[in-house]
């Protein structure tokens, strides 16, 4: 039955999220569904059903694409009753979900291993060469520039100031992706997020680089 949620997860997602253009689309949370996978691994947990689904629905209720966050966990809510989730495993789900967002550094830890390991899964994915990606996707469909100068950086935010306030995707490293390192739960998501975080501080040199036009 367990196998049969998750196949069912991921044709779910494909149909919410396949067309999606923020960076939140399938591919985004199957990839998190496989380094939820390879971190589970590296910290001894051999059942990662709770895990994979988990990671494969954690954007449903996110309010970036389904509009509100109670129309998310509507739309998740009705998903669960069609596939006759039994309701422990639904509310492990749900806590795991609704653990792991950043919002603008507002989230309290996650509680659980699980839920640790996914936050990590999901945190790898806003790094690297695909968080730069993902980043400048974002920063497109919310028509904020590429880089402005005469903004400052937010060093503090509220979750309204951090989804609506004035930024760049420049400014989204400083006041999120850069942070992510230090704040990996697990030995094993650390480790994964090393190269990816060294990857964005070269971008980022290079960027300036070029933005001044000195090569």
């Amino acid at each position: 039955m367990t196998n049969i949620w998750i196949l069912e997860a991921e044709k779910y997602v494909k149909h919410i999220l396949g067309n999606e253009s923020t960076g939140h689309d399938f591919y985004h949370c199957d990839r998190v569904r496989k380094l939820a996978i390879k971190i589970a691994e590296g910290e001894g947990i051999q059942n990662t059903t709770i895990i994979q689904l988990a990671a494969l629905l954690h954007d449903i209720p996110d309010e970036k694409v389904s509009g509100t966050e109670e129309a998310g966990w509507k739309r998740l809510e009705d998903w669960f009753s069609s596939q006759n989730i039994d309701h422990e495993t639904t509310e492990k789900i749900k806590e795991i979900i609704s653990q792991i967002s950043f919002k603008g550094g507002q989230n309290a830890p996650p509680t659980s291993i699980e839920a640790k390991i996914v936050q990590d899964a999901d945190r790898l994915e806003a790094i690297g060469a695909i968080g730069i990606a993902r980043a400048f996707a974002y920063g497109g469909k919310k028509q904020q520039p590429i880089y402005d100068p005469a903004i400052e950086v937010r060093e503090s935010m509220t979750l309204d100031e951090y989804r609506n306030g004035k930024s760049s995707s420049i400014h989204h490293f400083y006041e999120k992706l850069l942070k992510l390192y230090s704040l990996f739960n697990t030995e094993t998501g650390k480790k994964m997020a090393l190269q990816r975080h060294q990857f964005m501080e070269n971008f980022l040199e290079q960027f300036y680089k070029e933005w001044d036009a000195t090569i």
